[in-house]
């Protein structure tokens, strides 16, 4: 069949408020061109992230009806252990109230100012975790990663050789833990093949260090692995998950992605040394190892999201519909990150803006852009969210896209392709657009709060 339909009924509407360009306009103003910064419900289709936004489904709504909220040892706990044992069997299982908490107490425990962590490529709150403790964050992703035009089928892979030379340069005394990030999100929602998986931990063994996925989009990454790996076209998504993890030492997760909920993560690992230190960190910081700042009910409500997650209709659905959006935007001759990646369309913003050089941020231009135009909110990822060093200096970001993150079973097809128009028709007029500057940031994470400006 040629349309891929969504395998799933509507039960339940949330109405959108129709706006104007003009109020638009006041919108953005009054926000300081920030997209963070907006009322959510003066946006038409939200594309900020597809982190926390995704539709429940009605088994999940059913489970959290029977959430227990005591705060020790509750019976939600242990079904969510149980799912998150299946598929990541960890000896250790921290729960958090969502995975940068996860984040900030594994950097906190392990990394101090001596240290640095090897990525593929760290998002933006892994790397502030990291930075916080005075680390240094590596980004080590294969070539092809950072070539918005190459088509690899697995750009999110680490590059071993460069991993390997930068064990042995800083010494693996100096390297606590190695990060796997799947999919890759800050270059594209690329996946990581399960051979480079592989590579990456016998890299980690050869020099005793350990390694940690982070895990947040696992089931589109063993999707990927499923559909492009050679070998792996037979094995269930199930089965690749469990492999994928059988490499790795720990995770860090967000259940607010494939865990298909609305609030939620977890740290877990194999190290019982760490795992004291983190509970007790999590007791200062989040709550009781059994809830972990999280309610019984999402609890309840990620560990069936944890069995939805990797069902291949759903998987199926969830992929073709972002390649959708992707081809569609691709074939107006709107230049996107190739090929698609899982959970969103990656708009090179240097290409579709070439005469804004990289230090004006062509990518909040074009997202500031897409919302005056049409309602869209979608999200920079480049030199505004990356340039600013901890020495206080700025660089260009090695690439500058625009995110359009899709949230999990909430929009339809004919709201993707009003996506699809408003892009083309911005695509149109890009020569009458203008580069901006931070007239406000902040020292760290400056795109979250940050105030613009357009250049004059």
């Amino acid at each position: 069949m040629k349309t891929i339909i969504e395998p799933f009924r509507i039960k339940s509407v949330e109405p959108i408020r129709m706006t104007t360009r003009e109020e638009r306009e006041k919108y953005i103003e009054d926000a300081y061109y920030n997209l963070f910064t907006l009322h959510s419900d003066d946006v038409l289709i939200d594309l900020l992230t597809d982190s926390g936004t995704s539709s429940m489904s009605a088994r999940q709504w059913g489970a959290m009806m029977q959430g227990d909220e005591s705060y020790a040892g509750s019976p939600s706990f242990y079904r969510f252990k149980q799912a998150v044992d299946k598929l990541m069997p960890f000896k250790y299982l921290i729960p958090t109230h969502q995975g940068r908490a996860a984040e900030s107490i594994l950097f906190t425990i392990v990394a101090d100012a001596s240290h640095s962590i090897p990525n593929n490529t760290h998002f933006d709150t892994t790397r502030a975790n990291v930075e916080a403790q005075g680390a240094a964050a590596i980004d080590l992703v294969i070539a092809e990663g950072r070539d918005p035009e190459s088509n690899h089928p697995f750009k999110g892979n680490m590059d071993i050789e460069a991993l390997e030379k930068f064990i042995t340069t800083k010494g693996p005394e100096n390297i606590p833990v190695c990060m796997l990030t799947v999919t890759n999100n800050s270059g594209g929602g690329q996946p990581v093949s399960m051979e480079n998986i592989r590579q990456t931990r016998e890299v980690c063994d050869r020099y005793g260090i350990p390694l940690f996925i982070d895990a947040c989009r696992f089931a589109e990454n063993a999707w990927f692995i499923k559909q492009r790996e050679p070998g792996y076209s037979d094995v269930s998504v199930e089965n690749i998950v469990r492999e994928m993890f059988s490499y790795a030492d720990g995770c860090t997760m967000s259940a607010k992605k494939d865990g298909l909920a609305n609030s939620g993560g977890w740290l877990a690992m194999n190290n019982e040394d760490w795992a004291v230190e983190c509970r007790n960190r999590l007791i200062l910081t989040e709550g009781f190892p059994t809830y972990g700042g999280l309610t019984g009910r999402d609890l309840d409500a990620i560990a069936i999201g944890l069995e939805e997650v990797v069902q291949e209709d759903y998987l199926h659905y969830r992929i073709a519909s972002t390649q959708y959006v992707a081809r569609h935007i691709a074939e107006a001759g709107v230049p996107i990150m190739q090929p698609a990646g899982g959970h969103a369309v990656y708009i090179d913003a240097n290409r579709f803006l070439p005469h804004i050089p990289p230090l004006q941020y062509p990518g909040q231009s074009l997202a500031v852009e897409l919302y005056r135009h049409g309602g869209i909110r979608g999200c920079e990822i480049g030199t505004a969210m990356f340039g600013l060093q901890p020495d206080g200096t700025e660089i260009p970001a090695r690439m500058d896209l625009v995110r359009l993150a899709i949230p999990r079973r909430t929009y339809t097809q004919s709201q993707m392709d009003y996506v699809v128009e408003v892009v083309q028709e911005v695509f149109e007029y890009r020569d009458s657009m203008r580069g901006m500057k931070f007239t406000r940031q902040p020292k760290a994470l400056r795109h979250f709060t940050g105030r613009f400006g357009y250049v004059d």
